[in-house]
């Protein structure tokens, strides 16, 4: 996978149309909660600025309808741009039509203009020819750092690319280059480390990384699916009755195809879902009725432990337990712990997902991670190893 990125372009006098992930939580009074997406565009946004470029940015907020409801409005990143890259932004109240074409056809080299919300439009989402044409006229050349969107074919990802030059920013080629690249030729040994609720979330993922691959930690709610398809009880735990027979299939797959599959030994169990509930250490195959399983025990950590000491390739994707209960949050903490210590002894470590890391965050090692990904169902699917439309449009070198 080879992209164009902006350093293989001159942008300098061009009017530059920027698709980016400005989806960021707002409270109801419309301020941002978390500016982290807007952040994580900022080396993209002032190198165009810095080599002469007139920078258009468009993104979607939320999910609209044709009503336009203004609570879905891109107006309050507007200032808190500002803020963060110290100079004015304008702003444009439609991203397509005389308004935005105004705008943009005033823009000059050095500025910034942040347009109204790609979605209130739903010719954006139907990837529709005419509108994807009316975003391309807006500019010279555009720029995809859009990853958390990549998955969706859209008119200012996919359509736009058939009348304007795209190609990928800084955070897009840092996504395709460590997902991408390290799931085409990773280094062994290659651990993933599965969490979360859901078995039926990730069964493309755990199918894909059984093929690539040496050991799969199984851990979180999905972990009963798998003990339960092993023939031990989980108590009133979370469970997928209906996933057994696939939790059978996948170890069955990974065991003709050599690959480890790392399950809880042992368990904290709890007699509610709560974060002051009673709860104890039990090993994985003495789970009583009326009792369930909210966290990995110690012994468990340990073996998850023992799993990545060595790895050279990790992909985690998903907790290992309730972390948001502090009580049982250990599993998730030992996990980022132990991916912490095999980076700085050279592994390439990559975290998706919003609970993994949120997770993380908890933990306080984030900076500890080779690459954290910033799309939520675009890293799934690309670690299920599907072709993403957002990128495979982009210009190749």
């Amino acid at each position: 996978m080879n992209k164009k990125t902006i350093k293989d372009i001159d942008v300098k006098g061009k009017k530059v149309f920027v698709r980016v992930d400005f989806n960021v939580p707002m409270d109801e009074n419309q301020n941002i909660t978390n500016d982290t997406r807007i952040r994580a565009t900022l080396p993209t946004i002032n190198y165009l600025l810095d080599n002469g470029a007139a920078v258009i940015l468009a993104c979607h907020v939320g999910r609209p309808t044709e009503a336009k409801e203004p609570k879905f409005s891109t107006k309050p990143i507007q200032a808190r741009l500002a803020e963060l890259l110290g100079k004015e932004v304008k702003w444009a109240p439609d991203c397509v039509g005389p308004d935005a074409e105004k705008a943009a056809a005033d823009l000059k080299a050095g500025e910034v203009l942040l347009l109204e919300n790609l979605r209130y439009h739903k010719a954006e989402k139907k990837n529709d020819p005419e509108f994807a044409k009316q975003l391309a006229a807006l500019a010279d050349v555009a720029v995809d750092d859009a990853f958390g969107v990549s998955h969706r074919g859209h008119a200012s990802n996919e359509g736009i690319t058939k009348y304007v030059e795209t190609v990928s920013g800084f955070l897009m080629e840092k996504e395709i280059n460590y997902i991408g690249k390290t799931l085409e030729a990773p280094q062994h040994p290659f651990v993933a480390i599965i969490g979360g609720a859901k078995v039926s979330d990730k069964i493309g993922v755990i199918s894909n990384m059984i093929e690539k691959v040496d050991s799969i930690i199984i851990g979180g709610g999905m972990a009963n699916t798998f003990l339960a398809a092993k023939g031990m009880p989980v108590g009133s735990s979370l469970l997928e009755k209906d996933k057994l027979d696939l939790a059978r299939e996948l170890i069955e797959k990974a065991e003709k195809k050599g690959v480890n599959v790392v399950l809880p030994v042992d368990v904290v169990v709890a007699d509610k879902f709560a974060a002051d509930a009673d709860h104890k250490t039990v090993d994985a195959d003495a789970v009583e009725d009326g009792w369930m399983i909210l966290d990995s025990g110690a012994k468990t950590i340990k073996v998850y432990q023992d799993a990545l000491a060595g790895a050279k390739t990790i992909i985690w994707n998903g907790p290992m337990g309730v972390f948001e209960f502090d009580a049982f949050a250990k599993g998730t903490e030992g996990v980022a712990e132990a991916v912490a210590k095999a980076t700085d002894e050279g592994a390439t470590s990559i975290v998706g997902g919003g609970d993994s890391i949120a997770a993380l965050k908890k933990t306080g090692l984030s900076d500890k991670i080779s690459h954290i990904s910033t799309g939520g169902g675009a890293t799934l699917e690309f670690l299920e190893g599907k072709v993403l439309p957002g990128i495979a449009a982009i210009a190749d070198k």
